[in-house]
């Protein structure tokens, strides 16, 4: 069921690219991509459910990623069939679905770090490489029960970037985090136990680029390891240096990777 339209960007004109964000974050973080591909692609960045300028999920409902996918519906339609997606980490789960559940809709795929926890629990039930995730959403969950989503903030950021990151953060970019933290548990659950198996993933008969920041938590690189292993046309490229929040940390580094996929396999 879709219950609003979301909010979204778009600039340039040429062969559609829709980019979604990751956790913690808004359409924002696709600026400088944006700007880049803008003068060969018609770019739409858009906001998932209770990110940026887009609406809440209802409380009352459980939500998943195929309800994520379908508030994009309108963003799709705007891009045109085919287009690309380019999603990151969360919004990289969300592309993933959206491709399997309609592969007709979608010319190739670009993901950094998708992360679908609930791959690697199907794999091996915890313990396993998803406990970091796990632990962090948990004292995330313990400071927002105290009424403190700066330290749930911390929690979530600092295992994602290092400690000490949400510290040196500047203000201005704290507000926002802090603002969606809130839904932390929400992303958790979505995340660990999203239904699609790893075997269908197989079915996604497209180019495939497929990021990963070689300093990224073990969570995120395990379920690197899932479906690289089962994408049928899958590229990967291992940046030396980065973390889980390449895409945003160095744009100069992984945009240009981004733009170079899309151009090859937009003729």
């Amino acid at each position: 069921m879709q219950f609003s339209a979301p909010f979204f960007r778009e600039a340039g004109a040429g062969p559609g690219v829709v980019c979604l964000h990751s956790n913690a974050s808004n359409c924002g973080q696709w600026r400088a991509l944006m700007d880049e591909l803008a003068p060969r692609f018609h770019v739409l960045a858009a906001d998932s459910y209770g990110a940026g300028k887009s609406p809440p999920w209802p409380a009352d409902r459980t939500l998943w990623l195929r309800d994520e996918a379908q508030l994009l519906e309108p963003v799709f339609a705007a891009a045109g069939d085919p287009c690309s997606l380019v999603g990151h980490s969360y919004g990289a789960a969300i592309a993933l679905v959206a491709a399997v559940a309609q592969p007709q809709r979608f010319r190739s795929l670009v993901l950094y770090e998708p992360t679908l926890f609930s791959l690697v629990d199907a794999q091996s039930p915890p313990p396993n490489d998803a406990d970091g995730i796990r632990d962090a959403v948990a004292r995330a969950s313990v400071a927002l029960d105290a009424g403190d989503a700066g330290k749930a903030a911390e929690a979530f950021i600092d295992f994602w970037m290092g400690e000490g990151a949400w510290t040196g953060m500047p203000e201005p970019r704290k507000v926002p985090i802090a603002a969606s933290i809130g839904n932390v548990r929400q992303w958790a659950r979505v995340l660990t136990r999203e239904p699609t198996p790893l075997q269908q993933f197989t079915q996604i008969d497209i180019p495939v680029l497929y990021l990963i920041g070689r300093d990224s938590p073990a969570s995120s690189l395990s379920v690197a390891r899932l479906l690289t292993a089962v994408l049928p046309r899958v590229e990967v490229i291992e940046f030396e240096g980065l973390g889980h929040m390449g895409p945003i940390t160095h744009p100069q580094v992984v945009n240009p990777a981004i733009a170079g996929f899309l151009e090859r396999n937009s003729r």
